[in-house]
């Protein structure tokens, strides 16, 4: 037996940052196989909703409670986004450099990395491990821009998009929208594990990028390999 601590050193853990925004679009398959680099993100802010407790009651008392089911829902902010991000914020293009609005939104997968921090970690790096957030089944509503003149405080223009998603499949459990890795949980020989899946979320020289569906980032992360078909 051992008597509990708290906050010991090395152990007052927290997260920070964000960094390492990926656009994935879904090809003629509906596979997430195309991959884009998304510079200045600012921040992604995720806002689960639903799970609400809904009582039933009889013979005056409260008889059961269930919940209701639960979405998953985020906000991006940017500096700037791809390209190919376009499509997915109801933008079209006839032609080269003409942009019009109010069209179709395609749905798109996301993926983006914080840092894991401690109390010995001065530099806010990811000496310490980091989080992989994997969203599948995406799609941005309109969002708000602010066009102000330049002054004697400029700042650049921060975009922002609320987004919802629509759950995948998962095989044994309910079908989910979004997936958190731990790089610290990944040591010795499960560390080429999650090589492997970064392998596939950010490419190779010889393979390019995508998103992985749920199976395959735990089949990735649990065996190194994609399951076989």
């Amino acid at each position: 037996m051992s008597k509990l601590v708290w906050d010991a050193t090395g152990e007052r853990l927290f997260e920070t940052g964000v960094s390492h925004g990926v656009l994935y679009l879904k090809d003629n398959t509906g596979k997430y196989a195309t991959a884009v680099v998304w510079n200045g993100l600012t921040s992604v802010s995720e806002s689960p909703d639903g799970a609400e407790p809904v009582d039933l009651w009889a013979d005056n008392i409260k008889y059961a409670s269930f919940r209701s089911a639960e979405t998953f829902g985020a906000t991006i902010e940017a500096y700037t986004y791809p390209d190919e991000f376009a499509a997915c914020n109801g933008e079209a293009s006839p032609a080269t450099g003409i942009y019009i609005g109010q069209q179709t939104r395609k749905m798109f997968g996301f993926s983006f990395r914080t840092d894991i921090g401690n109390d010995t970690d001065t530099d806010l790096d990811d000496a310490n491990g980091y989080k992989i957030h994997l969203i599948w089944g995406a799609s941005a509503s309109p969002s708000e821009r602010s066009y102000e003149t330049i002054n004697d405080s400029p700042d650049a223009i921060q975009f922002s998009w609320e987004i919802t998603t629509t759950p995948v499949p998962v095989t044994g459990y309910k079908p989910t929208a979004s997936m958190v890795i731990d790089s610290t949980k990944f040591t010795g020989t499960t560390a080429a594990y999650l090589t492997a899946l970064e392998d596939a979320l950010y490419g190779t020289q010889n393979a390019a990028a995508y998103l992985p569906t749920p199976d395959e980032v735990i089949s990735l992360l649990t065996t190194g390999a994609l399951p076989t078909p």
